[in-house]
């Protein structure tokens, strides 16, 4: 068969429909894209009890008294809200993703481990159900945030063992074991399951940075999961490991935490990182400016991410030279993420944009990043740090890196995927909706917590002096129209989902081996493994992706 160009493809018919069964997404499958889809769908479902609580927080701030909530209530939300978002949403909405993509992309039928794959899947409702039943315990919710720092996580008045900080570090030493056991699929795939020709440079980016970000996750992950076990251990059988009534250290339980939970941040960027890197191109319709240090820069990131969790440690009591080295190591780490940041311009310049509504999460997305970065240079930076330490600017860093950068761009990511994942094209109406609604929310809410912080107002609180009036008022106002945001996704993706118009293989003209293959993709990917003969990202070029695309799609007719 003749070479295809990207055009032919993209000109190919709709596939017919694969019989599907809506059961197979609530059952034990062990198909790489079924789990993908679960985690997306179980995450968002957490996503969106995150955002109510998150909504109900901002309904407290909207005055200066504290005249909605109990205050008790109020921390547990706190708590609560954090850690859904944090370890509900983001990391499974990731995984889910790199789920349905990486086999795909690196011409591998399943992962490496599809059962432990499972396994790792299910643990996720396990201990979501497990965190939410800690907000409603007889005992207590867990009042301590995200971070759980000692004395105030050991805390028991009620004397009750099992109590809500009691169940929230069991569901997060759970939710560590099934990232563990991830990363190892992760790792192993890529390293095992790469198709003939797959060498590393020709990999997609996307692969690359879901190959770094799940080695923090082998390296750091541990730290944090035996932390949780140890504190947990002082909470329910008296053991001294932080207890500093007992001769514990509390600022031991900050470097277990810190050492994996900053270099967790780059767990959620990396891939969002590749994210950037996959869409840019196909709709600027040019190659991807410097694809090998790009690739590389993901790596570099990977290894000085575990050398600069002790800069939230600024104000613990750090000593002054190891001060001094973190703030060094802290800014030494933008320079791989700047050189990714110019690839992506370099990329987007001069090219013929089409602003999609994945394109336009993805520049807004990459937009947010910039202003994150700038905003983390100064928190860096040790006298700026310890000014603005446990205030709103902080805050307000962490959710322009955490909602801006990243949430946008996992709907740059559901958006661009969609018509692969279902076989059905969305509306790019309701698309463009959502992202002028969430573009505007975002800034609207999360950008007046830096004036907030740089005068002083502190964080978790749920009054405040009425001269932080104004810029509340401004941020709970965004927060809300973040929630009605969502509004519009849900129904673009569950209509369009049902009977949205058929989509072709391939519908964005994108490079890809996931895009060779029907709409939605047979259950083992490829009739024949695909020979990558050609480099990523060559558009313009007409060399071919594969020497064997005839070959690739299954035939159901006789399959």
């Amino acid at each position: 068969m003749a070479n295809i160009s990207i055009d032919a493809i993209a000109d190919l018919p709709p596939q017919s429909e694969q019989p599907e069964d809506w059961r197979r997404f609530f059952g034990f499958s062990t198909d790489h894209k079924v789990i993908g889809i679960q985690y997306i769908v179980t995450s968002f479902f957490f996503f969106l009890i995150g955002g109510i609580l998150a909504m109900v927080i901002r309904g407290e701030l909207i005055t200066p008294e504290s005249d909605l909530v109990d205050r008790t209530v109020y921390n547990s939300m706190f708590t609560m809200h954090g850690t859904i978002m944090l370890f509900l949403w983001t990391f499974p909405v990731l995984l889910g993703l790199s789920n349905y993509l990486v086999p795909l992309m690196i011409g591998a039928r399943d992962m490496a481990f599809p059962k432990l794959n499972a396994v790792a899947f299910w643990m996720v409702p396990v201990f979501g159900v497990i965190l939410m039943a800690s907000f409603f315990v007889p005992g207590g919710s867990s009042q301590s945030g995200w971070w759980a720092y000692p004395p105030v996580s050991l805390q028991n008045p009620t004397g009750n063992i099992v109590n809500g900080q009691f169940l929230w570090l069991v569901a997060v030493a759970i939710s560590g074991v099934s990232s563990i056991m991830g990363a190892i699929n992760f790792v192993t795939t890529i390293f095992r399951m790469r198709t003939t020709g797959m060498t590393w440079f020709k990999m997609p980016v996307f692969v690359w940075t879901v190959l770094a970000a799940q080695i923090i996750q082998l390296f750091g992950l541990p730290a944090l999961t035996a932390g949780a076990v140890m504190l947990l251990s002082d909470l329910t059988f008296g053991t001294s490991f932080f207890d500093p009534a007992k001769g514990g250290d509390p600022v031991l339980f900050q470097h277990f935490f810190w050492f994996y939970s900053h270099p967790a941040v780059y767990v959620i960027a990396l891939p969002v990182f590749g994210i950037f890197s996959e869409i840019f191109p196909v709709y600027a319709r040019k190659p991807l400016f410097g694809y090998k240090v790009v690739a590389v820069s993901s790596l570099i990131i990977t290894g000085l991410s575990g050398i600069v969790w002790v800069h939230h440690m600024f104000a613990s009591g750090t000593p002054g030279w190891m001060r001094m080295l973190f703030m060094a190591t802290t800014m030494l780490i933008s320079v791989p993420t700047g050189i990714k940041v110019f690839a992506w311009v370099a990329t987007i310049w001069g090219g013929k944009i089409k602003l999609t509504t994945a394109m336009l999460f993805g520049l807004g997305a990459l937009v947010m990043f910039v202003f994150a970065g700038i905003t983390g240079i100064m928190l860096a930076a040790v006298p700026v740090d310890i000014h603005v330490n446990n205030t709103y600017f902080v805050v307000g860093h962490f959710h322009y890196v955490i909602y801006g950068a990243t949430v946008l761009g996992i709907y740059a990511a559901l958006y661009h995927w969609f018509p692969k994942m279902t076989g059905r094209m969305y509306s790019e109406g309701l698309g463009k909706l959502h992202f002028i609604l969430t573009f505007i929310g975002t800034n609207a809410c999360f950008f007046p917590m830096h004036p907030l912080g740089l005068q002083g107002m502190p964080r978790r609180v749920a009054s405040y002096d009425p001269e932080f009036a104004f810029w509340n008022v401004i941020a709970s106002l965004g927060g809300f129209l973040l929630g009605v945001s969502t509004i519009p996704f849900i129904l673009n993706m569950v209509s369009s989902w049902v009977q949205g118009e058929k989509a072709p293989k391939n519908p964005w003209r994108a490079i890809g081996l996931e895009w060779l293959v029907s709409s939605p993709p047979s259950h083992e990917n490829f009739e024949e493994l695909p020979i990558v003969i050609s480099e990523p990202y060559s558009y313009g070029k007409d060399e071919p992706l594969v020497s064997n695309p005839d070959k690739l799609e299954v035939n159901h007719a006789t399959s």
